[in-house]
């Protein structure tokens, strides 16, 4: 039964990818960006070498991820919360889910890779369902000043739910290069792209700049790593909050560090690493992510990308069993890096 529903999602996103008339006007979009150290004027790459893996070895990961134990479906968790007032000099950090935070201060709100789609798929009916539903609900939300995407996968720039932001609240949505493209396809206008170590000071109290990341990107199959991919430094009511995205481990931290200062709390990938060996170059496992903590030196960080959506093999509770074990390892303390769960919030 598993590889039926596997063949029919490889046909599926196959023809999905076939039918990607978007992939056909990149180059003509791209073609104002600038010759960098990650981007050949045509398609965007790592600044550290990153493998090129062959078919059967993608078919071996896809055949693994497909024959491991299924995730449990969970319920509404009982962490949902209601968002209250906060006081002045207070940032507020809500882990919504999978890669998901909204983070606010008393004037302004920021949303960091919104989903609240059941499937992470360019259908709403098959692909990685999720497992664990949003710690906050949507009607939940506070009105949203900006939305901050860190790349284009599926399970990160999740168009229905910006479509549903764009109409309630208007925000500004803040993408990486080459990917205005989708949003603007989806109806979203008012949208900026900003290249690695680009800052945009959004308000007076808030300045973003995109950091790098060690990833791709892709949402056909005829458009890999035409649109660039990111992390965020975030200036927000005087504290600086680091969102990763999605990222393997390389020395980008450690500038990252040097360039914008260590974050008061940094958001980090902690899931989607199994099997290692394959995952590495483009997520982190838990050890990872660790080495990750100390090289921003951040104060605090938490965890994300884990138990939501079955992307990889490791079992759902895997991620936070070997976070508390990397963590011993380095001698950091438990609660300097924490698993959170969805809809909890962190007062700063």
């Amino acid at each position: 039964m598993r590889y039926k529903k596997l063949l029919i999602s490889f046909l599926l996103l196959t023809l999905c990818g076939a039918a990607w008339v978007g992939c056909q006007t990149f180059p003509s979009a791209m073609s104002s960006m600038a010759v960098s150290d990650h981007f050949d004027g045509y398609r965007f790459r790592n600044v550290s070498a990153t493998p090129e893996h062959t078919v059967g070895e993608r078919l071996s990961v896809i055949r693994k991820i497909w024959t491991a134990p299924d995730w449990q479906t969970q319920t509404a968790p009982k962490y949902i919360v209601g968002l209250s007032t906060l006081a002045s000099g207070v940032i507020d950090v809500t882990f919504i889910g999978h890669d998901s935070f909204l983070v606010r201060t008393g004037n302004r709100s920021v949303l960091f890779d919104p989903v609240f789609s059941e499937y992470a798929s360019p259908f709403s009916w098959i692909g990685p369902k999720r497992k664990r539903p949003p710690g906050v609900k949507f009607e939940q939300l506070p009105k949203i000043d900006v939305v901050m995407i860190s790349h284009n996968h599926y399970d990160h720039m999740d168009i229905p739910t910006l479509q549903l932001l764009a109409e309630r609240d208007a925000p500004l949505f803040v993408v990486p290069l080459g990917n205005a493209y989708f949003l603007h396809e989806a109806g979203i206008k008012n949208v900026i792209e900003l290249d690695w170590w680009q800052s945009r000071v959004l308000a007076e109290d808030l300045e973003v700049t995109l950091t790098p990341a060690q990833h791709f990107s892709s949402r056909g199959l005829f458009d890999r790593n035409k649109s660039l991919w990111g992390s965020y430094m975030l200036r927000m009511g005087g504290k600086r909050i680091y969102f990763a995205g999605d990222t393997g481990y390389s020395d980008h931290f450690k500038e990252i560090r040097k360039r914008t200062g260590p974050p008061d709390v940094a958001l980090l990938p902690i899931g989607a690493y199994e099997p290692y060996s394959f995952m590495h170059s483009l997520h982190m496992n838990p050890d990872d992510a660790v080495r990750a903590h100390r090289d921003l030196q951040a104060r605090k960080s938490l965890g994300m990308h884990f138990g939501t959506f079955q992307l990889t093999t490791e079992l759902q509770d895997q991620p936070a069993n070997d976070l508390a074990q990397a963590l011993d390892h380095y001698q950091v303390k438990r609660s300097d890096f924490i698993t959170p769960k969805e809809g909890a919030s962190y007062l700063f």
